[in-house]
C-alpha cells in the first residue's frame, strides 16, 4: 500500500521541526536531495502548496525559476519525489541507465498534457542516485 501524505487535513504548510519529526531517518534524504537541487543545479526555490491539503495534504514544489522540477511530499518514515517528463525527457529516461523498476513504472505511468507523471517513494540512501538522473534528464529536455 501506497504511503499517504503525513499532513492531510492540516491547514497551513508544516514547519521543519514537523517534517523532521514525520520523516524519521528519511529527514536526512530529504535534506540531501533539497541541498544537490540547490547546490548543483540552481533549483533553489521551495514553493509549500496544499492543492487540497484535507484530501492531499501539503507538498513541496522545488522550482528553477517558474519551472517547478521536483514535487515532494513528506510521509510517515519515507517521502514521495514526483516529476513530470516531457515526450523529449521520457524518451531520454528510457534509453538512460535506470533501475529495471523505475523503468517499468516510467512505461506505466498516467500520461497528462504537461507530461508523464512519476512518482517514488524515498525509503533509502540508494534511491537517490535514480532520481538524480531523472532530475538531469529533466533539466536537459
Amino acid at each position: 500500500m501506497e504511503p499517504k501524505n503525513a499532513f492531510i487535513g492540516k491547514a497551513t504548510p508544516p514547519e521543519a521541526a514537523e517534517i523532521t519529526e514525520t520523516l524519521g531517518v528519511t529527514a536526512a534524504l530529504w535534506q540531501k536531495l533539497i541541498d544537490w537541487l540547490s547546490t548543483e543545479k540552481g533549483v533553489s526555490e521551495v514553493e509549500w502548496k496544499g492543492v487540497n491539503p484535507n484530501k492531499y495534504g501539503w507538498s513541496a514544489r522545488l522550482k528553477l525559476k517558474k519551472r517547478t522540477i521536483v514535487y515532494m511530499g513528506p510521509c510517515n518514515g519515507c517521502f514521495r519525489v514526483a516529476l513530470v517528463l516531457g515526450d523529449r525527457a521520457v524518451a531520454a529516461a528510457k534509453g538512460a541507465k535506470l533501475p529495471k523498476s523505475l523503468l517499468k513504472s516510467l512505461e506505466e505511468a498516467k500520461r497528462y498534457a504537461e507530461g508523464t507523471g512519476i512518482s517514488l517513494i524515498v525509503r533509502r540512501t540508494s534511491q537517490l542516485s535514480a532520481i538524480h538522473k531523472l532530475v538531469e534528464i529533466k533539466l536537459a529536455n
